[in-house]
């Protein structure tokens, strides 16, 4: 759960279109309408990308650097950025239950403060995790 930057490789089409591809990561493609939105599907794609890589446990690759990249006529590299964690708070936000055991006087003591358990644990996870 980090930032990265890659390369992609921007392949212009038909009426302003744009493919992207990202040749570090396999099967890591997109498109979009205008370059605006190529660019935007580019972070999009390659924030899910790398979030898969993540939950799966594969190996992140290491990025290429763009000198390295070859490009046919008309097409450029471009570098592209994703935060995976600022992803996973976007598209993993749905709720989990857990179960836990805490001792009775806390249990007690909070239901007496009116406390909610679950927002208690949120905010305290979120703080110890830095997140």
């Amino acid at each position: 759960m980090a930032k990265y930057t890659y390369p992609a490789i921007f392949t212009p089409e038909d009426k302003g279109a744009f493919s992207v591809y990202f040749p570090d990561l396999e099967g890591c493609y997109t498109c979009g309408d205008t370059l605006a939105d190529a660019l935007f599907m580019a972070e999009d794609v390659l924030a899910f990308t790398i979030y898969d890589y993540e939950r799966s446990g594969r190996p992140i690759p290491v990025p290429s650097t763009a000198k390295n990249l070859s490009t046919e006529a008309g097409e450029f590299i471009n570098l592209i950025a994703c935060d995976t964690m600022k992803y996973r708070k976007l598209h993993s936000n749905k709720a989990v239950k857990k179960t836990l055991t805490i001792p009775e006087w806390l249990n007690e003591s909070a239901t007496l403060a009116n406390l909610n358990f679950s927002q208690v644990l949120q905010e305290a996870l979120i703080a110890k995790l830095q997140i």
